[in-house]
């Protein structure tokens, strides 16, 4: 099969993480009231998703290292399969929480998987392009999610968004047993996996700046998603429907720079990518800071702008990981997954103690911790003694 096609697939796969995660969120009002039970009870079907989706990361990384992708993918696909009919089925709150963790923990290896395959499959250019697609699924899963969440809850009960993801679900099964070739070589079957391979990761020059830039990057993410509403309601007013569209201009600006920071690759040094690309991150949150409150024009613009440098800073970052780690792709994938779930989860935690202190201060804060992550990222990797930094600059030059 074309290997365009087992990206696409692949792509589809960790699409789907996100996509599950959120399009249940426009239903908890509902939920709430079919089970009786409280709000605080019911926001767990969406926390325990999530840490189960992060702390996976962790467990699939090795697995898929040490077994193969494909080995590992379809029994997830499967687990995923059982969490969604178990939750359509849930008779009450405990079950369906129970449930959404299932659910979570068999698509978590999407992600991994994902990643991983297009390391093996590409060099080069290709690698770059394939790595922009797969950041570009990775961005609309979260905010289709509740789209089409409100759309099947708009004509039907939320037990059947349950459905919809278990037949999704057997097709992606269907697909992957049939396309889905083992890509695991010898070249990229490592030893058996060791703790001490999280820490050779995080030892690691690129590993480590990668893994932060992850979290922060992500952290920040969450911010626009949790606190833009507040503003846009508060400040101008706008209806839920135009807060909706509003976000289309964030996603929008996401999808392109994924697209183009796939390309960009070709022409300009990975590092001076990835540096350049979050040195205008920081500066695009600074500038909504500044701008946000003089018109909804200006607004738009900013987290535009913000989205842009973002999506251009994503598909090198993976680029990079799959590169330096040949032998523990999947595992290094893992945890700079679990690092960029970890930023989702810790965003709207941190956030919301800071709302209240100062106008913007949640963002304040971002733009601090970007920017003490981007000078640690600067010095790790201007150290002249890396030769796997060397080595890796002139095969991808």
């Amino acid at each position: 099969m074309n290997k365009r096609w087992i990206v696409f697939f692949v792509s589809l796969v960790a699409f789907f993480g996100p996509f599950s995660q959120t399009i249940y969120v426009p239903l908890i009002p509902e939920v709430q009231q079919h089970f009786g039970s409280t709000e605080l009870v019911v926001n767990l079907t969406i926390s325990i998703y999530t840490l189960v989706l992060a702390l996976m990361q962790m467990v699939y990384g090795p697995l898929v290292d040490r077994f193969g992708r494909k080995k590992i993918l379809i029994p997830a696909i499967l687990i995923y399969i059982v969490g969604s009919i178990g939750a359509a089925l849930a008779p009450s709150i405990w079950p369906l929480i129970l449930f959404r963790a299932i659910q979570a923990s068999g698509i978590a290896a999407g992600s991994v998987v994902a990643t991983t395959v297009i390391g093996d499959l590409f060099e080069g250019k290709m690698l770059g392009r394939s790595m922009g697609t797969f950041q570009m699924f990775v961005s609309l899963g979260p905010v289709l999610g509740p789209v089409v969440g409100g759309l099947i809850g708009g004509y039907t009960t939320f037990t059947n968004v349950f459905w919809f993801l278990s037949f999704l679900g057997i097709m992606l099964l269907v697909v992957n047993i049939y396309f889905l070739k083992e890509t695991k070589t010898k070249k990229t079957t490592g030893q058996r996996f060791q703790i001490r391979d999280f820490a050779t990761i995080t030892s690691n020059q690129i590993g480590s700046a990668i893994v932060l830039l992850a979290f922060i990057q992500y952290y920040t993410y969450y911010q626009f998603i949790v606190f833009l509403p507040h503003l846009l309601q508060e400040r101008y007013l706008l209806t839920a429907v135009q807060t909706g569209g509003v976000f289309l201009f964030l996603t929008l600006a996401v999808v392109i720079g994924n697209w183009s920071g796939g390309r960009v690759q070709e022409y300009v040094s990975k590092y001076k990518l990835l540096l350049t690309s979050t040195t205008f991150t920081i500066i695009a949150t600074l500038f909504y800071i500044a701008i946000a409150n003089v018109s909804i024009g200006w607004l738009l613009v900013s987290i535009s702008f913000f989205g842009l440098c973002m999506g251009l800073s994503s598909p090198v970052q993976t680029t990079l990981l799959v590169n330096t780690f040949v032998a523990k792709r999947a595992t290094a994938i893992g945890l700079y997954n679990f690092s960029r779930y970890g930023g989702m989860a810790a965003g709207p935690i941190i956030g919301t103690m800071l709302y209240n202190y100062r106008p913007f201060a949640e963002f304040y804060f971002s733009a601090f911790i970007y920017i003490c992550v981007l000078i640690f990222a600067i010095q790790k990797m201007n150290k002249k003694d890396n030769e796997t930094t060397e080595k890796i600059e002139n095969m991808n030059g």
